[in-house]
């Protein structure tokens, strides 16, 4: 076990090495759960476009998953106490934080688990390749940004996107479950129906428009300061 902690520590010291000052102005904010907002909302809107009347139980059934997710995680931090990266009285010094130095605990990460419950929900609800790519790298890169601004170790990612998967799999089951139970006549039915080529392009496009958009203002705003300084 001693093993392991000095690895995952290693490993934290090793990525969360890289930095400079633009990645911390973007990391910052993309680590932040409001700057999601409008991407969530659109994968909303696709959902209710694509489940009609049945995206009731599903987005219910989404929102009990990630707040499951995200209780969990609260629940084994408490329980473990294991000191964040940030608030370590021995490594504390070492690690690259621009942001928060957060609560006290950190195994294991919500913002991993949450990111992979949502991300394994709506690939199986879209049931589309290149969806399923983009969300996955979206969750992913949401995770990293926990390593980067020094709140989490690798292994609370791992341990998130474990726990997100499990949750994540089983929320979607129970979303079937209810359907064939419930309403088994209602259509469309969860585990025949995918997203639309139409709407799919909806989620690519504005996913990298937004980013792209966040980033090159970063980048023009750090410039104009640099040079007007």
């Amino acid at each position: 076990m001693e093993e392991l902690k000095q690895i995952d520590q290693s490993l934290l010291l090793f990525l969360n090495s890289f930095h400079n000052g633009f990645w911390d102005k973007a990391v910052t904010l993309f680590t932040s759960i409001e700057i999601w907002i409008p991407f969530y909302m659109l994968i909303i809107y696709v959902i209710i476009k694509t489940y009609k009347k049945n995206s009731i139980y599903i987005l219910i059934a989404i929102v009990l998953a990630i707040v499951v997710s995200d209780q969990f995680s609260g629940l084994i931090k408490n329980m473990v106490q294991r000191w964040r990266p940030t608030q370590d009285p021995v490594l504390g010094s070492l690690v690259h934080n621009v942001y928060t130095r957060g609560g006290a605990y950190g195994f294991f990460s919500a913002h991993a688990a949450n990111s992979f419950t949502m991300a394994i929900i709506t690939a199986r609800l879209f049931k589309n390749q290149i969806y399923t790519i983009l969300i996955f790298t979206w969750a992913v890169l949401v995770s990293y940004t926990r390593i980067y601004i020094g709140l989490h170790y690798p292994g609370d990612i791992l341990t998130g996107w474990i726990w997100g998967i499990l949750s994540g799999l089983a929320f979607y089951q129970l979303m079937v479950f209810v359907q064939k139970r419930y309403f088994s006549s209602s259509i469309p039915e969860i585990k025949r129906t995918a997203v639309s080529r139409e709407n799919l392009m909806y989620l690519v496009l504005f996913l990298v428009i937004y980013v792209s958009t966040i980033l090159i203002t970063i980048d023009r705003l750090t410039k104009y300061l640099f040079f007007t300084s």
